[in-house]
């Protein structure tokens, strides 16, 4: 984690260039999910992940904890298959480390993912701040999330080995990213890392970070996107920001991979990060609470979700989706909240139905092949008791 300091940085946004960018509006379809996000949830994980111990390389309590983490991405709808574990060692140590990765395809840009990260081992003590607040933070955005299409995938990873060096990231970087063929396609990496303020005092600014480091490439793009956090935070949370550079974190790797990277950090640094008073006891709460209200405004904006809906449109967005769209090979069915017994019907625009599956108990997403079918533009329907979810497609 970074040292007990930070760098003004305010004149950054004087001498670099700003990029121009999509315009950013108040967005009710967007605020109405960041509303639901829970203080009371934020409060239990926090206490939670401290009674979880001292999460260090090669214990116990870092175990539990990859444990506890996977629980609650499935007790929140994520499915087996939407998790996977990025195993990894390195010298000086025969302790086997694993990052969690957590993917949700995106309806459009399903090969373009938006990453949100934070890492879940501490040292020296449990890390409630650093970085239990970062951790609940993703996991409320990750719980409020799941059931909402985004045109763009998002992978919420959480991280080992941060505390022993970038460690985890930084197996990541090389091993998954830099290893899928083609490249792994990062829009931009969304950091958050000691988020959880001062008991005692003021906690109302947030420090938002972007790239001032070389190479130089894609400084500039930081700087917007690390500007569109900065309007996220003011739309949808009642804190104020500060902009300051970005350093020390598992962005890090990503930033000398020439990735765009953004993150959170508290304005109030704690005295009691990497020792063994890193307690709930000296936190803020409710500063965390508006960190994630932030976090979640700003993955809607970053990931998309179609602003044109209605809010009856935005509602029924949580039931379903179907992706890609147009497709070739398959036609992915997301059946959202929607019980997971439920009756699959393609429909062509004669109104004959091609193609009927009944699913039993399945899975949160479920794969048909369309290759046999005619190109043309269908109607895709999911029945579930006196519910119904359609979405026009097209075969290509």
């Amino acid at each position: 984690m970074k040292p007990f300091f930070t760098f003004l940085a305010l004149f950054l946004v004087l001498l670099l260039p700003v990029l121009k960018t999509t315009a950013q509006v108040y967005n009710p379809n967007y605020a109405s999910v960041v509303n639901q996000c829970s203080s009371t949830t934020i409060l239990s994980n926090l206490t939670e992940y401290e009674n979880l111990g001292v999460k260090q390389r090669g214990t116990v309590a870092l175990d539990n904890t990859l444990t506890w983490l996977k629980n609650k991405y499935l007790s929140y709808g994520y499915s087996v298959s939407q998790i996977t574990e990025d195993s990894y060692t390195y010298s000086g140590s025969t302790a086997v480390c694993k990052n969690l990765i957590v993917t949700k395809i995106g309806t459009i840009y399903p090969n373009t993912f938006v990453i949100i990260d934070g890492h879940y081992d501490s040292l020296n003590g449990t890390g409630t701040n650093d970085n239990g607040s970062g951790l609940v933070c993703i996991l409320e955005v990750a719980r409020l999330l799941q059931n909402i299409p985004t045109e763009y995938s998002i992978k919420f990873i959480n991280f080992s080995g941060e505390e022993d060096g970038l460690r985890g990231s930084q197996h990541f970087v090389s091993s998954v990213v830099n290893s899928t063929t083609p490249k792994m396609n990062i829009k931009l990496v969304f950091n958050l890392d000691e988020v959880g303020g001062v008991a005692g005092m003021v906690n109302n600014t947030i420090t938002c970070e972007n790239d001032t480091s070389s190479p130089t490439t894609n400084n500039a793009a930081s700087l917007a996107i690390t500007n569109e956090l900065i309007t996220c935070v003011g739309l949808y949370s009642p804190l104020n920001t500060f902009l300051d550079r970005a350093y020390s974190s598992d962005y890090m790797p990503f930033q000398s991979n020439n990735e765009i990277i953004t993150g959170f950090f508290e304005r109030n640094e704690t005295t009691h990060k990497h020792t063994t008073s890193d307690f709930l006891i000296y936190m803020d709460p409710t500063y965390n609470y508006n960190v994630a209200k932030a976090a979640i405004g700003a993955m809607l904006h970053f990931a998309v979700v179609d602003t044109s809906m209605s809010n009856e449109e935005f509602e029924a967005g949580f039931q379903g989706s179907f992706f890609p769209n147009p497709t070739k090979d398959f036609l992915n069915i997301n059946c959202g909240k929607l019980d997971r017994n439920y009756t699959f019907n393609l429909v062509d625009l004669q109104g004959k139905t091609v193609f009927s599956k009944v699913f039993d108990q399945a899975k949160q997403t479920e794969s048909i092949a369309v290759t046999d079918f005619s190109k043309g533009m269908y109607l895709a329907v999911i029945v579930s008791g006196n519910k119904r979810f359609t979405k026009k497609i097209v075969i290509e």
